[in-house]
């Protein structure tokens, strides 16, 4: 039965090698033990881990394999960026040397667009220096007619430009296609077909201008021929759009596109 409070208290002591085991279980365990506990798991985790992965391919293997790899486009994205290195020559300003392949076609069809689709265009002695720079000599007659009276009189008239192609005093005349993409239609060691979708920019920039700077989107179709080395032009076609909608973005003043137009040189788009 149960001792009551007043019974005179005893206290027995052990022998040391009899002491109840639950003192120790009471004691702490060692730091240093449970560091090296802890270091023991982690080393194993990492062998285990490393033996899993061991063989397995690396998926970055291919993409290293080379400098000119073509990146792969997200599904639904439309096709990856492309092309060769940008080319290291140039004439009259205008890249060359284009490689003898589908992407050097590429490439030698978004620089003539956009050659094609500058102002100096507009002005005869520039615009014959550029048709000859880029034009397949047996097409040049043909191409040269075309330009001339595509770029000249009535057209320049259109802008507010006079017959050689000069804007009015205190305006700037602004005519510069930038590249969005490129496909071909066509392609053999001969010959190539190139569409460039295109954005542009074309008008007389500053006060009182009567035909103010506006944008536009078109495709241009460039027949190719591989001649003397390097793909030249032998055909060319436009059309307008696909053109995204337009966004909510307020137009800028007459100064502002003026100092735009000054201050930001445009690109050549070898690629």
């Amino acid at each position: 039965m149960p001792l009551s409070d007043d019974q005179p208290h005893t206290r027995t002591r052990l022998p040391v090698g009899e002491q109840p085991s639950s003192q120790l279980n009471g004691r702490q365990p060692r730091p240093l033990r449970t560091l090296l506990a802890v270091l023991v798991v982690v080393t194993l985790l990492v062998v285990a881990i490393s033996i899993a992965n061991h063989g397995k391919p690396d998926p970055g293997g291919t993409a290293r394999s080379s400098d000119h790899a073509t990146p792969t486009a997200p599904v639904g994205a439309g096709p990856a960026p492309s092309g060769d290195q940008p080319v290291g020559t140039t004439s009259n300003g205008i890249p060359s040397g284009y490689p003898h392949t589908d992407q050097g076609a590429q490439s030698a069809a978004t620089n003539y667009a956009v050659a094609l689709g500058g102002a100096d265009m507009f002005r005869a002695d520039t615009r014959h220096t550029i048709v000859t720079t880029i034009a397949d000599p047996a097409a040049l007659p043909t191409l040269q007619t075309r330009l001339d009276q595509g770029f000249g009189g009535d057209t320049a008239a259109r802008y507010g430009l006079d017959a050689q192609g000069h804007a009015p005093k205190g305006l700037t005349f602004v005519s510069r296609t930038v590249p969005v993409g490129t496909k071909q239609t066509g392609y053999n060691d001969a010959e190539a077909k190139i569409e460039v979708w295109c954005s542009g920019l074309a008008g007389l920039a500053g006060e009182h201008s009567v035909q103010p700077v506006t944008a536009n989107w078109f495709t241009m179709t460039l027949s190719l021929r591989w001649t003397a080395g390097d793909w030249k032009l032998s055909d060319y076609a436009s059309r307008p759009g696909p053109a995204p909608m337009p966004g909510d973005q307020q137009a800028a003043t007459a100064d502002e596109i003026t100092g735009a137009v000054q201050q930001f040189g445009g690109f050549r788009y070898a690629r």
